[in-house]
């Protein structure tokens, strides 16, 4: 199996368009140690041919011209290695791309659950703009189906989801009254080799449904948003706390390095980090706790073969 990091940064990406924080001032100036970040979206394959991607980044355009050959197979004067979609939530920062996928020649096929899908149809309708251009091929995912599914047009990987605590975006009616349906996990299986990732680029805790998926799994790719949970408050960047905002920081009792430590074998690996937080600075003391803890940091263009 295959996995491409498309893009590893949180919403807003490195560096943040209309932000001026350490971090992001230092990447600008080009200081040594930092590096720019789309925003989060990986990509699957068993064949290296077939793409399964996992949420539509503002920054998908970038992604995949970064990708060159890799997603572009060209067979056809037009195509794609990208043949099916999930989306792991309706935030903004995970399905904005879709209208950059737009002049696709066949309709999008999405995977979402209904409250996705209900989001993405009234309060932002993505999916019915696209109906003036590609449509979308909508199949529902159905968090109360604790097995793997096929996903028939990417060879041999299957998908198995796990509803996960959250919140609907700020947009949504349903702000502050969380569904099951709002935000999924997903563990993610080569059935030839059966090999596994379990992916969730938002945790607010590693809940007990999710201990075995992630303890059979042999690489976690997670939330790695923040560092603390007063972050962006220390920053002046806002007045909620991390977890407040569906994010269990890495530090501190309950923190990700804690509950990782937990889970032995899998490799373990941060996705979706917020322009605040210290390990985006790869010579700071932050960074040096994870490397000690057997934690690594994704980047834009990692790639990952199991």
């Amino acid at each position: 199996m295959f996995i491409r990091v498309l893009g590893s940064a949180a919403g807003g990406g490195f560096p943040q368009w209309n932000c001026n924080c350490k971090n992001c001032s230092n990447v600008r100036a080009g200081h040594e140690g930092y590096t720019a970040r789309t925003q989060s979206s990986i990509a699957v394959s068993s064949n290296e041919n077939d793409w399964l991607l996992f949420n539509a980044s503002p920054d998908i355009l970038t992604q995949l011209k970064s990708a060159g050959l890799r997603l572009q197979p060209s067979k056809n004067v037009r195509d794609s290695g990208i043949k099916s979609i999930v989306l792991m939530d309706a935030q903004i920062d995970h399905t904005t791309g879709l209208f950059m996928l737009r002049e696709s020649s066949s309709p999008l096929i999405i995977y979402t659950t209904k409250e996705v899908k209900e989001e993405l149809t009234s309060g932002n309708p993505i999916f019915s703009v696209l109906d003036y251009y590609c449509k979308v091929d909508w199949i529902e995912i159905d968090v109360e189906f604790d097995d793997f599914i096929d996903i028939p047009k990417v060879q041999d990987i299957q998908l198995r989801f796990m509803p996960l605590k959250s919140e609907a975006p700020p947009f949504s009616p349903f702000r502050g009254k969380p569904r099951r349906g709002d935000n999924v996990g997903v563990q993610i299986m080569d059935k030839n080799t059966k090999k596994k990732i379990f992916y969730s680029p938002g945790l607010v805790s590693i809940e007990e449904h999710l201990s075995e998926p992630m303890k059979e799994s042999d690489l976690l790719l997670v939330d790695g948003t923040f560092w603390t949970d007063t972050e962006m408050i220390d920053n002046g960047l806002s007045k909620k706390l991390a977890r407040e905002m569906g994010h269990n920081p890495q530090s501190g009792p309950g923190g990700m390095i804690e509950e990782l430590n937990k889970i032995d074998g899998p490799k373990k690996i941060l996705i979706h980090i917020n322009n605040s937080n210290p390990i985006l600075n790869e010579k700071s003391y932050e960074r040096k706790i994870l490397s000690d803890n057997n934690i690594d940091v994704s980047f834009d263009g990692m790639e990952i073969s199991l």
